[in-house]
């Protein structure tokens, strides 16, 4: 592969030999049917938007001219909502199980659709994209060179995505990655290196903070009803079969931790704060495993409060809880429940308040999946909108360095049998 591009319109225009697929020959499972009214005349739109961010931005931050670097799309939320802006096209690149929720979320993400779906099975993608009307598959993300990607969203196994953001940075293009980042600490510090040397934004796709009942959540904690936290415990245990839609997780020896745990940690940090010191337990219950399907950690934060983050694939209970996080949160003044059914029991002032969240009743969603499934689209417009504000991602991939670093300390505690600082990575 060539060097990328010295310089990028966030905005690509559709002119012939530059944003236009087509034009560069790329014309695998190219489907001539319109963009379902979203896409307008891309060359008037895109000259609007620049005239008006550069207005905005101002000259050291301006999004049109050669000079100009993918550091941020500084667009007020306000120009997203007006028809006349063309919507950021995207890549999604892996057409695996998880990621027809991603489609599906995309549909309905504002100021923003997905334009090609690429997967290694190129008629895999050819059925994505017929599902989803997609007009254009491919079998490589080396399509991420042809100029015409907003971003991209990278929806494929851990061991792909430093080879992929790396492609995705080299053209300049923003990218939205799916958990886990990488395989370890190692790796994920060599992918925001790369992506913070370039100025290219990049955010991973951790979603269970973006479920409504912890959004809930954090909004009590905020309003100081409870006080000061002092202990937590997060706790996801089941035996949903994940084995037969991703059967290489048999194989895989990082295994739990990394596959829901790193979810957990996220949550514990959205919810605790950070932390600085880990003690893990893990276990192999189901035979024939490569790595473990069950994990006990304790964290200590950084505001003294300690939690306990449980996850497990080998839980039978009837019914299955799954995908719920159960537990409580503890402060000075009371404390929160968080029940099956997404309840929450608020205990404050010598009372206690019962809240149920509501699914937001979207058409595509199934039990048990929704309350999952319902947390996809909520990530995937915090992406967008963020990349328009120019604002920083709440789960960025240098952000996302000191969850992974629990997740690597978790895993080097449940070898040594001994507590491990982070500082120690």
């Amino acid at each position: 592969m060539g060097e990328g591009r010295k310089a990028c319109r966030p905005l690509r225009q559709s002119r012939p030999g530059a944003g236009d697929v087509r034009s560069r020959g790329l014309s695998r499972g190219e489907r001539p049917a319109a963009r379902r009214g979203k896409s307008g005349d891309g060359r008037s739109q895109a000259g609007s938007l620049c005239r008006r961010a550069s207005r905005r931005a101002g000259a050291a931050r301006r999004l049109c001219g050669a000079q100009s670097r993918i550091r941020s799309f500084q667009v007020t939320k306000s120009d997203v909502a007006r028809p006349q802006i063309r919507p950021l096209k995207g890549l999604l690149v892996g057409c695996g199980f998880f990621a027809r929720n991603h489609l599906h979320a995309w549909s309905e993400t504002k100021g923003a659709e997905i334009a090609a779906v690429c997967d290694l099975d190129v008629e895999r993608a050819g059925r994505y994209a017929e599902e989803f009307s997609i007009p254009q598959w491919h079998g490589t993300a080396e399509v991420l060179a042809s100029g015409a990607f907003d971003f991209v969203d990278i929806c494929t196994t851990m061991e792909t995505h430093e080879a992929l953001v790396a492609l995705a940075v080299r053209h300049r293009v923003p990218v939205i990655v799916q958990k886990p980042f990488a395989p370890d600490i190692d790796t994920c510090r060599r992918i925001v290196a790369n992506a913070k040397a370039a100025g290219v934004p990049v955010m991973v796709h951790e979603n269970f903070r973006f479920q409504k009942i912890f959004r809930r959540i954090r909004e009590i904690l905020d309003s100081g009803e409870i006080g000061e936290l002092t202990f937590g415990r997060l706790s996801w245990r089941n035996a949903i079969d994940v084995y037969s839609n991703q059967p290489y997780l048999l194989k895989t020896e990082r295994f739990m931790i990394m596959d829901v745990g790193i979810h957990m940690l996220d949550l514990a940090r959205f919810l605790f704060g950070d932390a600085n010191a880990v003690s893990c337990l893990r276990q192999s219950v189901k035979e024939g495993l490569a790595g473990e399907d069950a994990a006990t950690i304790l964290l200590r934060h950084d505001n003294a409060a300690t939690s306990i983050v449980d996850v497990s694939y080998a839980s039978h209970r009837f019914p299955n809880p799954f995908p719920q996080t159960l537990g409580e949160i503890e402060g000075r003044l009371g404390s929160i429940q968080i029940l099956e059914g997404e309840t929450l029991l608020v205990h404050s002032e010598g009372r206690q308040r019962r809240e149920t969240i509501e699914a937001d009743g979207r058409n595509w969603t199934s039990d048990p999946w929704t309350q999952i499934q319902d947390s996809v689209p909520r990530t995937q417009q915090h992406f967008i909108d963020t990349l328009l504000s120019g604002g920083a991602f709440e789960t960025s991939a240098e952000d996302s360095l000191q969850t992974y670093a629990l997740a690597e300390a978790a895993y080097r505690s449940a070898e040594s049998g001994r507590l491990v600082t982070t500082a120690e990575l």
